[in-house]
Order: C-alpha cells, then sequence, then structure tokens
C-alpha cells in the first residue's frame, strides 16, 4: 500500500493529467469538437481548476491545436507527448509514467498522488475529483475509480451461438432474478475519475494494480463521449439539467 499520512490539515501535492491525443475514430477530433460552445476538453479542464484538492493540471498531448487550446483554458502543457504513445492501441500506464518522468526530469517536480481526467467524461464536477481524492487518502487502498450502478446488469445479458441466444455468463442461473429488483448490485467504470498514489504508478507494471476502491458518481454524470450520439446526449444534460 501507498497511503501516506498527512501532517495536520495539509493537503499532499496532487497533480491531475489529462490526456488528449488528437487521433480519434468515433469522433474525428474528438477532444476539442464543441459541447455547448465549447470544446470538450474545456470541460474537464473546468472541472479540474474547480477542485481544491489539486495543485496543477497537466495535459498530455500529441496535437499543436489541443495544446493551444488547453492552454487558453489555462491548464499546462510543459510538453508533447511523443507520436508512439498517442497511438489507437496506446495503453494508459505508458502514458501516465511519461508525464511524471518528463516532470521529475524537467523540473524536479514529484506529486504524491496523481489524478487521471479523462476528457471524454465533460459530465463529472469538481466536488467528484476532490471526493475519489478524499477516497483515498482515507483508504488503505493504491486506487480509486469511479463507477456508476451498471444500466444492464450482466445476468440479463446473452451472446449468439450456433444462431441462438446463450447466457454471457455461463454460471449464473438467471431463472433465479425473474425480476429486475431481485439482482445483486453491479457497477461499471464511467471514466471520470481515477487516482492514485504518485509511488505505485512509477512502481507499477500494468495499470491499476492492488487495491481499488470505487467512488460512485450518478448515472446522469457517468457519460462517456464515444460516439456522435453521446456528445449530442451531453449536450442536451448540460443544458436540460445544468450539470
Amino acid at each position: 500500500m501507498w497511503r501516506q499520512e498527512m501532517n495536520g490539515s495539509e493537503r499532499p501535492e496532487t497533480l491531475a493529467i489529462i490526456p488528449a491525443r488528437g487521433g480519434s475514430k468515433g469522433v474525428p477530433r474528438k477532444n476539442i469538437r464543441q459541447l455547448c460552445g465549447r470544446p470538450l476538453i474545456a470541460w474537464t479542464i473546468d472541472s479540474a481548476r474547480d477542485a481544491i484538492s489539486l495543485n496543477r493540471v497537466v495535459v498530455s498531448t500529441d496535437d499543436e491545436e489541443i495544446a493551444e487550446i488547453a492552454k487558453y483554458y489555462e491548464a499546462d502543457v510543459p510538453f508533447m507527448r511523443p507520436p508512439e504513445l498517442a497511438l489507437d492501441n496506446t495503453p494508459d500506464l505508458p502514458v501516465f509514467q511519461h508525464v511524471l518522468d518528463e516532470l521529475r526530469e524537467r523540473e524536479g517536480y514529484r506529486p504524491e498522488i496523481v489524478v487521471w481526467l479523462r476528457p471524454t467524461a465533460p459530465l463529472r464536477t469538481g466536488a467528484d475529483i476532490d471526493n475519489a481524492c478524499d477516497i483515498l487518502l482515507s483508504k488503505n487502498t493504491d486506487w480509486v475509480r469511479s463507477v456508476c450502478k451498471a444500466e444492464h446488469h450482466p445476468y440479463w445479458m446473452f451472446k449468439v451461438e450456433e444462431g441462438c441466444l446463450t447466457p454471457f455468463m455461463q454460471d449464473v442461473n438467471t431463472n433465479r432474478y425473474p425480476r429486475r429488483q431481485l439482482l445483486p448490485v453491479v457497477f461499471r467504470l464511467n471514466g471520470a475519475v481515477e487516482v492514485s498514489w504518485y509511488q505505485a504508478i512509477s512502481d507499477a507494471t500494468s495499470a491499476y494494480a492492488g487495491r481499488i476502491a470505487p467512488y460512485v458518481m450518478p448515472i446522469e454524470r457517468s457519460l462517456d463521449v464515444d460516439t456522435m450520439f453521446d456528445l449530442n446526449m451531453a449536450e442536451f444534460l448540460l443544458k436540460r439539467f445544468s450539470i
């Protein structure tokens, strides 16, 4: 465990990383597409600036236009991400470690806590970030990952084999759960907030290893923009409910 003690009420140095590569297949240029008159990434930068637990907000991007937009909305872009870390199949951990390594080598900067904020979760708030950080500080855990209740339960999911529906979870007797109210509660990752200790990330050989505590968010703030439908739904929710 990488839990660290605070001195009195002093909060540990906390860095937020916003990963925003230029490539996107589902929605081209997704990270800077307009959402309620502002680039998508601006909503995440604003939520980070609203969070009292963050000391610094860094955007990791390979794209000059994204970098300029991020700077306009007052995020820090101290260096560019190399192209080999901005591919479709690039996992999270090398991007985490690239930012931390560069900050340490260039500036001698080493935070205690690292927060991962995807720009595709525009409905998250500064309070969500603070709550997730507080869980890391109060629990004996290596990571905190934001989740929400699953809209569709895996016990009622099927796959097609030889033209017929078969239960996706073979070891579950679905006859035991004839009504939704009888189903055990399950959660899904919503991609809004992920928090860990600096040392846990530096020492990791795979992301999200160790003990993971949940931060539960409501479904209405758990939208992850991956398609134009998602982007349109985010605009509707922001206008309708002033999230």
